[in-house]
C-alpha cells in the first residue's frame, strides 16, 4: 500500500498558496454545513511513520476550520482508569456527536502493531485486526464518516529528519526512544504495518496513504480528500454497510420461552433463610481481595412487572453502597441519540472492584425498538453481533456479564398491574405504556426468544428466571450471581 503514496511529489509555494485559499474556504463551509445538518460525525484518524507530519496536519486542520467544533485526542499508555476497562473504552468515550469532528492521533491502531512486534504472537495480532474491523464496521453502519490517513516517509527520509531534529537543541526533545526504535526496526515494523493496513483497508473505511516528505503536498492532499468525502456524503443519502443474517422461523413453531417453567414453590420462611444465606455469600465474595481485580455487570430484562426492581434491591442490600451503581435505562436523550447506539452503555462500564446493575440495557434495541419499530430491521439485526462483541470485550477485561430474563405469565402480570393501581405508593410503577405493551405480548415473546438464542454465549449466558413466585426469583438471581462471581474468582487464583 505504501507504493500509492506518490513518493517525491511536491507542491511549490505559489501553487500551494493558491490552492490553500480555495481549500480552506471550502472546508470551513463544509464544516458549517456539517454542524447545521447534524446528520453524522466525522472522525479523522492520523497515523503513520514518526515525524511524518501528524501534529502539523492536525494543527493545520484546526487552523483552516473552526477549532471550537473539533476535538483533538492523543493517546499514550493507558491510565489506571483505562487499564481496568476494555481497550476500546477510551475511544468510545471520545467519539464526537453528530455534526462534530474529532481528530485521533493513532487511535485504536496504536496498540496492535507494537504489541505484536514485541510479543511475536501473530494470532493476537490477527485478533486485534479483526476486532478493529468489527468496530469500524459498526461506526460506518451508525453513519460515522471515518477518514484514516497514513502519513508515510521512506527510511532514508525518516533518518534524515530525525538527525536534523536531534542536531538542533531547540527541537531535540521531539525525538524519543520510540522514534529511534522505529528507525532501527523500520523494515520489520513497516511489514507489520503493511499487514495491518491491508487487513483494515475496508470499503467503508479505506486507508489513505499520503507522502509526508513535502508539507505542502501533504496538507493539500489530506485537506482535499477530507473535502471530497464530506461533499460526497452531503450529496447522497447515507446507506448502511453490510447485511445482517436472516432470522429463521422455528421448525416446530415453539418459542424458546414457551417451555420455561414460571411457577416454583417457595414459602416465606424458606425464602428468608435462603435470602439471608445468599446475601451473606454475595457480600463475602465482593469483599475478597481478588475481587478488586475484576468487575461485574448485571443485566436485568424481562416482562413488565416481572420483579426486576425487587430483585435489584435484594442485591444492593448485600453490597457496600460505595461498591455498586444502578443504571436505569429509559428512552435515549438528545445527547445519546447523537452517538452510536452502544455509546450510552460503554460510558457506564465499571472499573475493577465495582458492580454495575442495568435495569434494562442494550438489549432494548432487539426488544422494544424491534417490536415498536423504533429501529430499522437492519439496525436491530446487526445489533446481535455488536452486542456479543461488546460483552466479549467486557469479559476479556475481567468484567463478567451476568444476564437475567425474568418471565411471568399474562395472568400474573395482570394481577400485579391491578395491585399496583390499588396501592398508593406503587401507582408510579404502572403507566399507560405498560398496558399497551400487553397487547403485544406475543411479539415480545418472539423477540425475547430470538434475543436469547442469538446472544446467550459461553462467557455471558442468559439466566432464565421463572418469576411468578417473587421469592423464588429473588433467591435464584442472587445465587446465580454468586455462582458467576465465585467461578471467576476461582479461575483467577
Amino acid at each position: 500500500m505504501f507504493e500509492s503514496a506518490n513518493l517525491g511529489h511536491r507542491i511549490g509555494k505559489d501553487e500551494y498558496r493558491k490552492r490553500e485559499a480555495v481549500l480552506r474556504e471550502a472546508l470551513l463551509a463544509a464544516q458549517f454545513k456539517l454542524g447545521r445538518q447534524g446528520e453524522f460525525p466525522v472522525v479523522i484518524l492520523l497515523s503513520g511513520v514518526p515525524t511524518g507530519g501528524r501534529g502539523e496536519m492536525a494543527s493545520l486542520l484546526n487552523e483552516w476550520m473552526d477549532p471550537r467544533h473539533i476535538a483533538n485526542h492523543a493517546f499514550g499508555e493507558p491510565t489506571d482508569e483505562e487499564a481496568e476497562r476494555p481497550p476500546l473504552w477510551r475511544y468510545w468515550r471520545t467519539l464526537p456527536p453528530k455534526g462534530k469532528t474529532a481528530i485521533f492521533f493513532g487511535g485504536w491502531y496504536l496498540g496492535p502493531v507494537w504489541d505484536a512486534l514485541r510479543s511475536g504472537r501473530k494470532a493476537d495480532f490477527q485478533r486485534e485486526i479483526e476486532q478493529i474491523t468489527r468496530f469500524e464496521r459498526m461506526l460506518a453502519s451508525e453513519g460515522v464518516l471515518l477518514m484514516k490517513f497514513w502519513l508515510h516517509l521512506p527510511k532514508a527520509d525518516l533518518k534524515k529528519r530525525l538527525n536534523q531534529l536531534e542536531s538542533d537543541p531547540l527541537t531535540a526533545w521531539r525525538v524519543g526512544d520510540e522514534d529511534r526504535w522505529f528507525l532501527k526496526n523500520y523494515d520489520e515494523i513497516l511489514g507489520a504495518c503493511q499487514q495491518m493496513l491491508q487487513g483494515t483497508n475496508l470499503a467503508f473505511a479505506p486507508w489513505r496513504v499520503v507522502e509526508g516528505g513535502d508539507a505542502n503536498y501533504r496538507s493539500i492532499s489530506v485537506g482535499q480528500q477530507l473535502l471530497d468525502a464530506l461533499t460526497a456524503r452531503f450529496d447522497k443519502q447515507f446507506q448502511p454497510y453490510g447485511e445482517a443474517a436472516p432470522l429463521l422461523p422455528s421448525v416446530d413453531g415453539v418459542r424458546l420461552l414457551d417451555k420455561l417453567e414460571l411457577k416454583h414453590a417457595l414459602d416465606k420462611k424458606d425464602y428468608e433463610k435462603r435470602l439471608a444465606e445468599a446475601q451473606g455469600r454475595l457480600n463475602r465474595l465482593t469483599r475478597k481481595r481478588r475481587f478488586r481485580k475484576m468487575g461485574v455487570v448485571a443485566v436485568f430484562e424481562g416482562m413488565d412487572a416481572a420483579g426486576k426492581g425487587g430483585s435489584i434491591r435484594r442485591i444492593t442490600a448485600a453490597l457496600d453502597v460505595r461498591q455498586y451503581g444502578i443504571v436505569p435505562i429509559a428512552s435515549p436523550t438528545e445527547e445519546e441519540r447523537a452517538q452510536p447506539y452502544l455509546w450510552r452503555f460503554w460510558r457506564h462500564v465499571p472499573p475493577h472492584g465495582q458492580v454495575r446493575i442495568f435495569d434494562r440495557s442494550w438489549y432494548g434495541r432487539v426488544l422494544v425498538e424491534r417490536v415498536e419499530g423504533f429501529a430499522s430491521q437492519f439496525d436491530w439485526m446487526r445489533a446481535y453481533s455488536e452486542i456479543n462483541d461488546f460483552e466479549a470485550q467486557l469479559d476479556a477485561a475481567d468484567i463478567i456479564v451476568v444476564k437475567f430474563w425474568l418471565a411471568i405469565d399474562p395472568d400474573e402480570q395482570l394481577r400485579r398491574f391491578k395491585e399496583r393501581e390499588a396501592i398508593e405508593w406503587k401507582r408510579f410503577k404502572i403507566t399507560d405504556e405498560d398496558w399497551r405493551n400487553r397487547d403485544k405480548w406475543d411479539d415480545y415473546i418472539v423477540a425475547a426468544s430470538d434475543m436469547i438464542d442469538r446472544t446467550s454465549s459461553a462467557i455471558a449466558p442468559w439466566h432464565l428466571i421463572g418469576a411468578n413466585n417473587k421469592y423464588h426469583a429473588r433467591v435464584e438471581i442472587l445465587e446465580k450471581l454468586c455462582d458467576a462471581i465465585e467461578a471467576r474468582l476461582t479461575r483467577k487464583e
